[in-house]
């Protein structure tokens, strides 16, 4: 009797680009099959305004990674994020009545307190992230079950989402003939493809950069500590180069990825840069200093990580960060942004890159892709739940643990 194969496939819908990656589940790897990569469309301030549009991008990069991978994918998961995604910490609490052992039930109805929480009209739960229990007195406990309590506190991090975001990239996603494993926040997924479990420990942050919206998501001991959105996104570094020079978005984003730095010390104060018109008018290219450029770069990455560093203090997770800061995104590939990371947040940076993955191309360990790794691992552990249930071993249970 032949085995089916246990397809994974993860789908990046960015407001840029939508990635596709494809991974085969065998001898506990997950191993590279094909991808797919399609421009974007239909996308406006990191909101779908156009879903046949999305839909037909979806379709577009699901088609050449089946063509690559040369097999047929009817499931995926697929991220998600933008301004409507919010993270809050909450718990639950249970009276046992007298000293016993805790249950697994137990769990089950702390967890499901810590759920019940009234919601806004169109939001919905996207994620309920476990953080630590409170066994009677005895904080931080991971695991409670078989421990003698009265009291069981169970805290976890909810995640939520507008329903209507939600519904709307799920239709997309039916739309191109497939159907969704799962949703998942896109700087979780991240953080499965580049940091390990023993990382988190210690406490990181993975910040992922996008073209329309940057979310970020903090995990001190394993578990999801704050989860949340930054205004401040790709586009704005390129809108900060068109305003200043007076040329069009696009040209700014030319400029600042073929000429741009996040840090401007060190740059020469007689470089230039050459700005072609496009307007038909016969007029000669003019020249800028590449200084100024640096300059307009450094202050919107400064302000980007001055805002992910309140987003850590008002949560009280600033001193937590012994793994330091982790990028991610395409926004990640702006050179020096690590250095200005490390700058405002004094702690170290590095550029979030897959690991594990086997057999992945070399131009696909790219900041942009990781996103797009990450949720095909999450689609190989819920392909895999019981297999890895049963076995824990192996590298695919240490990544996708």
């Amino acid at each position: 009797m032949t085995t089916k194969p246990i397809l994974a496939t993860g789908i990046d819908a960015g407001s840029s680009y939508t990635r596709v990656i494809i991974g085969l589940v065998e001898d506990e790897k997950l191993r590279f099959l094909g991808c797919g990569c399609s421009p974007a469309q239909g996308w406006s301030k990191s909101r779908i305004v156009d879903q046949q549009a999305v839909s037909k991008s979806v379709l577009a990069a699901v088609e050449q990674a089946e063509a690559m991978a040369q097999v047929h994918v009817e499931t995926a998961v697929a991220g998600i994020g933008g301004f409507s995604v919010r993270g809050a910490s909450n718990k639950g609490q249970v009276d046992l009545a007298r000293p016993r052992e805790i249950e697994q039930r137990d769990v089950n109805r702390a967890m499901e307190r810590a759920m019940k929480v009234r919601l806004q009209e169109d939001r919905m739960m996207l994620h309920v992230l476990p953080q630590a229990f409170v066994v009677d007195d005895h904080e931080d406990c991971e695991d409670p079950r078989s421990m003698m309590a009265s009291r069981l506190i169970a805290n976890a991090h909810l995640v939520t989402i507008s329903t209507h975001e939600h519904a709307t990239l799920t239709g997309a996603v039916n739309l191109a003939h497939l159907a969704l494993d799962e949703t998942v926040f896109e700087p979780i997924a991240s953080c499965y493809a580049s940091v390990m479990p023993e990382d988190r420990v210690g406490g990181v942050v993975l910040v992922d950069i996008g073209a329309h919206s940057t979310e970020l998501v903090c995990y001190f001991g394993e578990s999801v500590q704050l989860a949340s959105t930054i205004k401040i996104c790709g586009d704005h570094f390129s809108r900060d180069i068109a305003f200043a020079l007076h040329v069009p978005i696009e040209d700014g984003a030319l400029v600042k990825e073929e000429f741009g730095s996040a840090v401007a010390e060190g740059t020469a104060e007689n470089s230039v840069v050459e700005l072609p018109f496009r307007d038909g008018a016969g007029r000669d290219s003019r020249e800028v200093p590449r200084l100024l450029i640096n300059r307009i770069l450094e202050s919107r990455a400064q302000e980007l990580f001055a805002m992910v560093r309140d987003e850590l203090a008002s949560a009280g997770l600033y001193p937590a960060l012994a793994n330091g800061v982790v990028l991610t995104g395409a926004g990640a590939l702006l050179p020096g942004i690590c250095d200005i990371a490390e700058r405002e947040l004094q702690r170290p940076a590095r550029i979030g890159l897959t690991q594990g993955y086997r057999d992945l191309p070399v131009e696909l360990k790219d900041p942009a892709w990781t996103t797009a790794a990450g949720l095909s691992m999450y689609a190989a552990r819920l392909r895999t739940q019981v297999d890895l249930d049963r076995r824990s071993t192996g590298l695919l249970g240490r990544i996708l643990r």
